[in-house]
């Protein structure tokens, strides 16, 4: 018979255990942002479990940038929605001279 594989969310948990040294290790804020990290990985899980032929961590890792890479878009997307002053009842901004 042949051997029962884990599930790509079972060998990404048993890789954040292997870390959890490393978290103990961190401040205090930094334990936060490690966390945070660690469930940006937990997110693609279910995309992970498609690509069971490559290196769990390449996938977590790959998970954790396309989490941040989002993080980054909707924060620009905010900067250049957000006026940068308002003119009120017709009054001119500080740029007119």
């Amino acid at each position: 018979m042949g051997r029962t594989v884990p599930t790509y969310r079972l060998h990404t948990e048993s890789i954040i255990n292997d870390w959890m040294d490393y978290r103990r290790a961190l401040r205090e804020r930094d334990r936060e942002v490690f966390d945070e990290v660690m469930f940006k990985a937990r997110q693609h899980a279910s995309a992970g479990s498609y690509c069971a032929h490559l290196d769990p961590v390449d996938t977590m890792f790959l998970s954790i940038l396309l989490e941040m890479q989002k993080e980054i878009q909707r924060t620009r997307d905010m900067l250049i929605e957000k006026p940068t002053h308002t003119q009120v009842d017709g009054e001119e901004g500080p740029e007119s001279g």
